[in-house]
């Protein structure tokens, strides 16, 4: 009984630090663009709020270098129209230059103000993201563990250091992943 429970005891400590090298809110790194588009995330999410309603909440999301998948609840298929008014909100959110700041505080207090997604379990305290400030307004505010640039303007920096190209969020496309929930797969070009 030793022997199992010292070897558990391993198993544990070898799963946490496993956890703790993973990256929170479907990340696959956390290089400058998995952070550029992990922050148009959030832009997204508020957006299709904006456009859609109030309805629509986060269902999941995986990012890499390349691209954001966003999974979100929603019961029809967007319009041509609805998808470019949310790459519209975006891109003028980025051109904005809003302020990214977090703030951490004890989850009953954020639940007041922030979004939190998909029935996920939270501590006592939780970092609270917010798109905006306080004077002008928050665009976005959501419980999210990071990591995230400090202004959208970041997200409309050259990706591409060898050409002089500025990045534009765009919808490469939207589909429907189960009943009531959609998926949106998109870049910054």
């Amino acid at each position: 009984m030793e022997d199992f429970n010292k070897k558990l005891k391993e198993h544990q400590e070898l799963s946490r630090t496993s956890s703790a090298g993973m990256f929170k809110g479907g990340l696959a790194d956390a290089g400058d663009e998995t952070r550029k588009l992990h922050t148009a995330t959030h832009l997204l999410n508020a957006a299709l709020r904006q456009v859609l309603g109030s309805h629509v909440m986060q269902k999941g999301s995986n990012i890499t270098a390349e691209r954001l998948r966003f999974d979100f609840t929603h019961s029809q298929k967007m319009t041509e129209e609805e998808k470019k008014r949310v790459e519209e909100i975006v891109n003028d959110k980025i051109a904005e230059k809003l302020p990214v700041d977090f703030s951490e505080m004890k989850k009953e207090e954020a639940e007041k103000i922030a979004l939190h997604s998909f029935n996920e379990k939270y501590g006592d305290m939780v970092k609270v993201y917010s798109i905006g400030d306080e004077k002008n307004g928050y665009f976005s505010r959501e419980f999210c563990g990071g990591p995230h640039v400090k202004n959208t303007g970041e997200l409309g920096e050259s990706i591409h250091p060898s050409t002089s190209l500025r990045a534009k969020f765009k919808i490469l496309r939207e589909e429907a992943v189960s009943a009531g929930v959609r998926r949106i797969k998109a870049i910054l070009l």
